[in-house]
This record gives structure tokens, C-alpha cells and sequence, in this order.
């Protein structure tokens, strides 16, 4: 029996399998369960699917293992059986190739956002892989095939986790658009530099498009590199046919697109989604005579004129300094001021506007528009921010949150941001739609607010989340949340360093109401202390105390205080109101030499009340005195 080096070292052409899913799917087995756990509970079934591409030609099959990663298993309750489950696969496919096929261990993304796009560190997923991994070494696999892969930062933790164990080959394949590019903008020239880079034996592209858009990206990529090439195509994009997804193309297109494919450059073929024995028999038959076609352009040149650098020439970073007011004072070390005033509930600004003008000849340097605070309906924050400065004239700090868009409208949203004069940025993962009014809603979260820093980061550097150049880069000033009085403080620090380094150039925390625990937060962070913005929040009542205290996230109200709420709401409205003021005052004095500025919160849409916190502060305290009249 051949080995797969021996496929590599030869002139012809090789086949690989068709879809597994979509044969199991056709044999009965629906959507609503785990098609890897099939090769504990119905091995027989999956053998039989597996001999089948055998006869039809295949000469490499591949594992039934796909989402059989801890993280994809769990949702099963099956990820105590990670291990077995690829063990068997691997027997069973070993069981159906005999001696006419290859056996490749099938991987997939971890379904999970890792670094610096989610929480999930690069040596996390490099364990989850190598778990899988082992167990499929285990079992006996020839080689390893690393398949449908979006980003290609997971993909070579992948490679790593392979390289850690064996030696035996692999194929990367990853998944692209419609434009040829993946999912987060990585073009064939990026793409191909970096898995050859990395130590694939074989690069590939496999699902997501079908044949045509794989022909012209292998076109691209043959030009680029002299490793051998592979494509496994979906059968097509799927249409929806009385409520199925129906694979349109024909096991006769796809032998003529398999044809071409292996013309253009690469050396294996097979299918993806919606492709059965029958498509695979047919390519065998055609391409059987057929050799793929030899290098033409020299490595080098071609990756000399065709590979972008990550960090693109002839950009220069704005200076934090120049980017705004405020990303200059903070730049300095200057102490900032802001309110957080939240959208209107309607389509008329007015009233909201009126109140934020206030701010603007109090002297305060910003005002925060909160996106969609506990999953509350409001007019849109950008569209809010872009009116203030623009109408008012005072700076907003717009807050981003990950909740509402895919990756696509949050890169389209913040060049939007740009293009409209948005400078200063509050990036944060965002409340879940259960929080609010319409907890049938469904939330996107693409990436969290690491991931989401990390992208502006990259356009403030004149990359796209692709590594691909933009032009004339952005100019944000970047911020982050942090919560102060966390439950799981290790994870709120861990979280906080990652921001950081993906690019965080200051903090605003939760609203503080223990002035101890801010100055214990600040102690664990000073190894990786970026300038912080205290959240200040007048409590207006007892009543509202609790609310925060018990149904927002993130808010702890000492029980010192909740007694001083108490007291004073019990004899009336304006003692309740005015304790809370004092309260304000009281923690912002205390906290002002630790920290490089203020956010204060206006109860109610209340913005005279949250202006009267600044008295405590010799800038606004000297301003008002020389607004008082003579005697």
C-alpha cells in the first residue's frame, strides 16, 4: 500500500471522498444530533457510507470526526467521549479503505473565537486540537486533513498541535467567500504565504463555494507556491427547496470542474457538501488521465509581488495625541471628564440634545452614548454621537457592542464612524437580548469586546481584520469596560490583560460605589496598567439603589450605603435624592488621585444632577465660583 508521501512524489492526480453529513442526512439520521457520535452509535452506518467512496475511486477517505472536538461535543453532553469518539472513527475508516485507500484524520475549527478575535488563548485551542489529535494517531490515520477553516490563526494552531505529535503530512484547507477571500478577509496571496509558511504539505480549499470560485482561487494560488494544491468544493451553493437545502450541481459538473481544477495547478480532489459516491465516481473517471499542471512563475517572484506585509507600507499611525480632545488629554496624563447620557427612546432627538448642550458650557470634556444598555430599544448610538458633535460640538465617546452585528457590519460600522468625524471608542461585548423588553431576540456576538479591539486596533494600524491593507487608516482612540467588583475576578484580570494587548488605550470601569475594592482592583492591575476612567453614579433613591445593587450586572452597592439610602429616602424624595449626591461626591474625592478621569452617570436622563458631582473637582469647583455673582 502506497503512503501518502508516495501520492505527493507522484505525477498523477488523487481523489479524495464527498460529504459525510450529507450522506448520513440521506440515510436518515437528522440534523438535530451529533453525526460524530455515529461512530459509537451506529458504526455500521458510517462504514457502509465510507465504502461506499471507496468503490466509487476515492483513494482518501476521511475520518468522521469533523466537530468531534471537546467544544463542539459539549452541546451534546458528549464531551467525555471526545477521545473514543475518534478513536472508533479512525478504526472504522481503516475498516472500510482496507488496502485501497488512505485514512485521513479529519479536523475541524474548535467552533469557538480564539485570540485575539475571543477569549479562547492560542494555546487553549492548540490543546483542544492536540486531544483530538492524539486520539486519531491512536486510531490509526495516514495522514491528517485540517479542513474548513475561516481563520487562519486557528488553523495554525492546528498545524502546531500536528507537529507536536507526528510527522505524519498535512492538508490545510481552508474555506472561502464568494470573492475568493475567507470569512475574515484573508486573500489567497495571505492565505497561501502563511500555511506554507507554517509547514502544510498539501494547501487546500474545501466547502463554502462550489467549483467555479474554487477554480479561480487555485488559478491564484498555484502562482504563489510550489506545494501541491487540493480542492473539495461544496456541490454548489445550496437552494432551498421545499424547505430542504438542495446541492444543485451534478455529478457531471463537478468531474468537469474537477477537470479544470487539476489543470490549473492542484493535485487532489474531492467534494464538500452536497457531494455523494455518484460525483466522486465521476471525477474519478475524468480526471484519471489528467496530471496537474507544473509550477510556471518562480515562488519567490511571485509572493515578492503578491503578499501584503501585516503591517502595510507607506502608513503612519496617528498619534494618540492627535486623534481627538480627549485621546489627547488622556495621552498626557490629564484628568477627563464625561456624563453618560443615553439615546432617546424615539426618533427625535431634541430633548436629548438640549440636555447634552449643558455638559458642552459646564466645560466637561466628553459625553458617553451608551449602545444598547441592557438590551433597551434606543435610537441608535452612533447616529446619537454623530449629532451631538456635530450639532453641539462636544466630543462623544461612543460605546460599540458585539451583540446586534456579524463581523461584516461591525468592520462597515466603524469605517462608517470614521468617515462621520467619530473619534474616541467604548468597545464592549455587549448585554444578551434576555435583559431586555424583547428577550425573543437573537444576539450575533461574531467576537466579544477582545476581538472587537483587536479589529480597530488593526485599522488604526491600516489593516482589515484580514490583514489586509485599507488605504488611509483610522484614528480611534481605543477604550474597554472593566468591572472593578467582578464575581470571577481571575477571569475579569485575565480578560482585562488581553485587552490590553490586543490594543485597549484606556478603561472605563462599572459604576463604583466600594472605593476599597476600586483601590484593590487597581493594586492587581499594575503590571498592566493603562490610564482608568471611574464610573460615578448618583443614586437617586433607596428604591434605586437596589435596583442597581440586585439587577444590573456588574454593580455591587456597599451595605453602608444601602443603609444610608434607606435612612434618607425614609424621610422624604429630596433627602434621598441629596444623600445620593453626597455619596457621589463623597467616592469621587476620595478615588481622584488614583484614577485619570470620571464618567458620571445621569439617573433619569438627568444631566443638571450628574453636572453637580463635579463640585468636588478644583477645575469645576473654581468655575463656579467665578460664575457666582458678586456680593
Amino acid at each position: 500500500m502506497q503512503t501518502f508521501k508516495d501520492l505527493l512524489d507522484s505525477d498523477r492526480a488523487y481523489i479524495f471522498d464527498g460529504a459525510m453529513g450529507t450522506m448520513l442526512y440521506s440515510k436518515g439520521i437528522y440534523i438535530n444530533r451529533s453525526y460524530d457520535e455515529l461512530n459509537l452509535a451506529a458504526p455500521d452506518l458510517v462504514r457502509e457510507v465510507h465504502s461506499e467512496y471507496v468503490r466509487a475511486g476515492a483513494d482518501i477517505i476521511e475520518t468522521n470526526t469533523f466537530g468531534a472536538n471537546v467544544n463542539k461535543l459539549q452541546p451534546y453532553g458528549l464531551e467525555a467521549n471526545a477521545h473514543e469518539i475518534n478513536v472508533k472513527a479512525a478504526r472504522i475508516a481503516r475498516e472500510a479503505a482496507g488496502d485501497r485507500a488512505l485514512v485521513a484524520g479529519a479536523v475541524g475549527p474548535l467552533g469557538l473565537r480564539i485570540e485575539p478575535y475571543g477569549p479562547t488563548s492560542f494555546d487553549e485551542a492548540r490543546q483542544m486540537f492536540s486531544d483530538q489529535i492524539s486520539a486519531l494517531l491512536e486510531g490509526g490515520v495516514d495522514l491528517f486533513v485540517l479542513e474548513t477553516f475561516s481563520d487562519i490563526s486557528e488553523l495554525h494552531q492546528a498545524i502546531k498541535a500536528v507537529h507536536d505529535l507526528c510527522d505524519l503530512p498535512i492538508v490545510a484547507q481552508v474555506t472561502i467567500q464568494m470573492d475568493g477571500n475567507t470569512l475574515f478577509g484573508a486573500t489567497p496571496e495571505i492565505f497561501t504565504s502563511r500555511i506554507a509558511e507554517w509547514g502544510a504539505d498539501v494547501i487546500g480549499l474545501n466547502c463554502g463555494v462550489g467549483p467555479a470560485i474554487v477554480l479561480n482561487a487555485i488559478e491564484k494560488m498555484h502562482a504563489l507556491t510550489d506545494k501541491k494544491l487540493s480542492a473539495q468544493p461544496n456541490a454548489g451553493l445550496p437552494r432551498d427547496v421545499g424547505g430542504r437545502q438542495i446541492y444543485m450541481c451534478s455529478p457531471e459538473y463537478m468531474a468537469e470542474y474537477s477537470r479544470r481544477i487539476i489543470q490549473a495547478g492542484a493535485k487532489f480532489v474531492g467534494g464538500c457538501c452536497g457531494s455523494t459516491p455518484a460525483h466522486i465516481k465521476m471525477i474519478a473517471d475524468a480526471i484519471r488521465q489528467f496530471h496537474p499542471r507544473t509550477q510556471q512563475v518562480s515562488v519567490a517572484e511571485a509572493v515578492k509581488v503578491s503578499v501584503h506585509e501585516l503591517k502595510p507600507p507607506d502608513v503612519t499611525v496617528v498619534p494618540a495625541e492627535e486623534r481627538s480632545n480627549w485621546a489627547r488629554k488622556i495621552a498626557r496624563g490629564e484628568f477627563v471628564t464625561t456624563v453618560e447620557v443615553l439615546p432617546p427612546k424615539g426618533c427625535s432627538p431634541a430633548k436629548t440634545l438640549d440636555a447634552i448642550r449643558l455638559l458642552k458650557d459646564a466645560g466637561v470634556d466628553g459625553v458617553n452614548i451608551p449602545d444598547g444598555p441592557r438590551a433597551q430599544t434606543r435610537m441608535g448610538a452612533m447616529a446619537t454621537a454623530v449629532m451631538v458633535q456635530q450639532q453641539i460640538g462636544i466630543e462623544a465617546v461612543l460605546h460599540y457592542c458585539c451583540r446586534d452585528r456579524n463581523l461584516l457590519g461591525m468592520m462597515s460600522d466603524i469605517l462608517g464612524a470614521q468617515a462621520l468625524g467619530v473619534r474616541n471608542l467604548l468597545l464592549i461585548t455587549g448585554d444578551p437580548p434576555k435583559m431586555g423588553p424583547y428577550p425573543d431576540a437573537t444576539a450575533v456576538f461574531d467576537i466579544d469586546a477582545i476581538g472587537l479591539t483587536n479589529m480597530v486596533n488593526k485599522l488604526n494600524h491600516g489593516l482589515d481584520i484580514g490583514n489586509n491593507p485599507i488605504g488611509e487608516p483610522t484614528s480611534f482612540s481605543i477604550g474597554v469596560g472593566v468591572n472593578p467588583g467582578a464575581v470571577n475576578m481571575e477571569e475579569e484580570l485575565r480578560r482585562f490583560e488581553w485587552k490590553i494587548e490586543a490594543g485597549a488605550e484606556y478603561a472605563i470601569t462599572q459604576p463604583v460605589f466600594d472605593v476599597q475594592q476600586l483601590r484593590d482592583f487597581l493594586k492587581r492591575i499594575e503590571h498592566c496598567r493603562i490610564p482608568i476612567v471611574a464610573g460615578i453614579w448618583p443614586l437617586v433613591s433607596f428604591r434605586n439603589a437596589e435596583f442597581l445593587h440586585n439587577e444590573v450586572p456588574g454593580v455591587h452597592v456597599t451595605p453602608e450605603i444601602m443603609d444610608r439610602m434607606r435612612a434618607a429616602s425614609a424621610i422624604s424624595k429630596e433627602a434621598g435624592r441629596d444623600e445620593g449626591l453626597k455619596i457621589a461626591r463623597e467616592s469621587l474625592a476620595e478615588v481622584r488621585d488614583l484614577i485619570q478621569g470620571v464618567q458620571v452617570s445621569a439617573p433619569f436622563g438627568n444631566v443638571k444632577y450628574a453636572l453637580e458631582v463635579f463640585s468636588v473637582l478644583p477645575e469645576f469647583s473654581s468655575q463656579k465660583e467665578a460664575a457666582a455673582p458678586a456680593a
